[in-house]
Order: structure tokens, then C-alpha cells, then sequence
């Protein structure tokens, strides 16, 4: 199963910037979608049907605006939107389909840059933790893909001493998205692939992707029962419809 995770920073504007055709070449199983902005009726959707997906919508209640979304080509034994807590769900921010084998989340976690958000950011943190690990008992087999504004590492962002005071990277997020691995998740991409310089998001400021000053803040983790199903994980910075870019998993699944 080929899982991709892309925070398109609006649908609608990165089928404008030739999506569709990037789509039809990537051919993901799964693709989980963040920041859609987009109601799913102000959405082309037919452009993914002729594709041979299938799609669902969860988007936030304020229009033009984060949500998330979830195409497949398989057809889910179940599609759970949202987590059932209101403060993280009005949003649009958390999404899953269940297959047999494994269940797939597309989570856009918010962005802390100013300080009203960064305590939403924090609560949000700490309500998503307990959610998952309730979830855990029932569904082991998870994928949480989408964007975690959180660059774990100093690895995972181009300038780790001046950055260590704003937000994704400060020690509280970086602590936290420690914890979160350790209560039962893999980063696929560092799983496969060790060295520095790989990023997911650019600034559109002072050239920063053309000279790949970036942050590694979008992930697929994968639980850790599924260590030994995990064959390929990458990140595909070619794909240029966004200031993100695609980040993906490959899965052996029985």
C-alpha cells in the first residue's frame, strides 16, 4: 500500500497548479490532504473519480480554511470524522478510513505562530495524545500522516540554533512529538533514511526552497507493530503546488 500525505495549502489553488497531473503520475493508494480550504461542494471531485478514487471531506466550519480530506482507491470499511472532541473538531483537522490491516489518519495539527494560537497548538497536542492512545486499544494498526508543524530533530530543519525559539521547533513541541513516538510510533521517513537536508516546507521568503532552507514538519508515522511491513518511506520535493511538499510510506501489508 502506497500511502502520501500532502498539505496542498488549498485544494483548489494547487489544481490550478497542475495537481491533477502530479496525481495521476504519484498513483497513491491512499492520499491524505491538509489545509484544503475548501468545502467539499466548492471542489472538482469528478477529477478524482475518473482517477479511480474514492474521496472524503472533513472540513472546518470556518470556509476558506485548515481541513482535511482522504482520496483512495480502495473502499473504506469505515470513515470516522473527527475525534468527537469539539474544540479540535470545528477545524477540520483529523480524519481516518479503516482498511483491514491498518487505518490511516490525516491529521493537520495547528501552527503555534502567534500566542493564542501556540496554547490552542499545546491543548490540541495534549487532547490528541490521550486520543490516540484510547484509539490504540481498539485500532493498533495505525498510520497518522498530514502535518505536525513540529520538526522533531535538529536534523530536520536548516537552521536549528536560530529557529530554537519559534514555533515547530521549540523544546515543548520537539518533547511532545518525542513522547509521541515513543508511546508507540515510527517516523518512516527517518526509519529509512538518516541523513540531513530532506524537508517538507519552505518559506516563500528570501528563496528559501531554491536554496532548500526548509523544515521536515510533515510525517508519516506508522505504528510500531508495522515496523517490519514498512519497504520504502520518502519525501518527494519536486512536487511544487504548495510551500509543502508530498512526504510518503510504502507498506507490506499481509
Amino acid at each position: 500500500m502506497k500511502i502520501i500525505s500532502y498539505n496542498v495549502n488549498g485544494i483548489r489553488a494547487a489544481l490550478n497548479k497542475g495537481f491533477e497531473t502530479w496525481l495521476t503520475a504519484a498513483q497513491p493508494d491512499v492520499l491524505c490532504l491538509q489545509e484544503t480550504k475548501a468545502m467539499q461542494e466548492q471542489v472538482d471531485t469528478s477529477i478524482f473519480e475518473k482517477m479511480g478514487y474514492e474521496h472524503y471531506w472533513f472540513s472546518a466550519q470556518k470556509k476558506g480554511y485548515s481541513g482535511v480530506a482522504i482520496l483512495t482507491k480502495n473502499t473504506p470499511l469505515a470513515v470516522t470524522y473527527g475525534t468527537g472532541i469539539d474544540q479540535m473538531d470545528f477545524e477540520g483537522r483529523v480524519l481516518r478510513v479503516d482498511f483491514k490491516g491498518v487505518s490511516i489518519i490525516s491529521l493537520y495539527l495547528p501552527s503555534g505562530t502567534n500566542t493564542d494560537r501556540l496554547a490552542y497548538k499545546f491543548q490540541f497536542m495534549d487532547e490528541f495524545q490521550a486520543y490516540i492512545n484510547r484509539l490504540k486499544k481498539e485500532i493498533p494498526n495505525l498510520v497518522i500522516c498530514g502535518d505536525y508543524n513540529i520538526c522533531h530533530q535538529a536534523i530536520d530543519i536548516h537552521d536549528p540554533v536560530r529557529n530554537k525559539t519559534v514555533s515547530g521547533f521549540l523544546p515543548e513541541e520537539r518533547a511532545w512529538l518525542d513522547g509521541f513516538l515513543r508511546s508507540g510510533f515510527i517516523d518512516s521517513f527517518r526509519h529509512l533514511n538518516p541523513h540531513p537536508h530532506h524537508y517538507s516546507w519552505w518559506s516563500y521568503r528570501a528563496n528559501a526552497r531554491a536554496n532548500n532552507k526548509g523544515w521536515r514538519i510533515d510525517y508519516a508515522l506508522v505504528a510500531a507493530a508495522l515496523e517490519n511491513q514498512i519497504s520504502k518511506s520518502f519525501i518527494l520535493p519536486e512536487a511544487k503546488h504548495s510551500d509543502h511538499c508530498p512526504v510518503g510510506v510504502e507498506l507490506n501489508l499481509h
